[in-house]
This record gives structure tokens, C-alpha cells and sequence, in this order.
């Protein structure tokens, strides 16, 4: 499998972070911790170091990272985009994380 490259570091994560500069219509290979690869196409540019969608994310789902709840999507992000603060918003609730758990 060959693709621009980023990492996932968690199975319950369904983000992954560029660990290059990835172009519209490029393929990225995902590499997990396990060392599992998947391969994924963005639809749009995802600077080196930034966020990637691995799966669709409706409104209102917890993002992941590194296992761990970094927010919710704040509108429809698709399988491919960049996932930054345009479209997730932060779950601090008076000064508590809300428990990041799907149903």
C-alpha cells in the first residue's frame, strides 16, 4: 500500500494525523499502532501535522485522538477532510471533559 502518509494511534480513533502534506484526490495510507495500514482519499488539503477524517463523523459525534475524546463535530465531516476547529468544537464543560462514549 502506497499513499501520502498518516498515523492513528488508537483503534478507537477516528481521526489521524498527516505526517506529510496531502493534496485533494491523494490517497493516504493510515498507519495504526499496531501497524495495520488503511487507505483512505482526501477531499481536500491536509497540512503536514494536521487532522484527517478516517470514517464519516455526523454532527454532534466525538472526534478521537489518541484514544481519547478532543471534541465533537460541530457540522457533517466526511471520510477524507481536514478535521480542525472550522468543524469540531471542544466538550469542556465547566471545567469537566464530558465522557467521550459512543452508543
Amino acid at each position: 500500500m502506497s499513499g501520502k502518509r498518516a498515523l492513528a494511534m488508537n483503534s478507537k480513533d477516528n481521526i489521524a494525523v498527516a505526517v506529510e502534506n496531502i493534496q485533494p484526490e491523494e490517497e493516504i495510507t493510515v498507519q495504526t499502532r499496531g501497524g495495520q495500514s488503511r487507505s483512505i482519499r482526501a477531499v481536500q488539503n491536509i497540512p503536514f501535522g494536521f487532522k484527517v477524517a478516517l470514517e464519516n463523523i455526523p454532527e454532534g459525534q466525538f472526534v478521537f485522538k489518541y484514544g481519547e475524546t478532543i471534541g465533537r463535530a460541530s457540522r457533517d465531516i466526511k471520510t477524507g477532510e481536514q478535521v480542525h476547529i472550522h468543524n469540531i468544537k471542544g466538550v469542556r464543560v465547566q471545567g469537566k471533559w464530558e465522557k467521550g462514549e459512543q452508543s
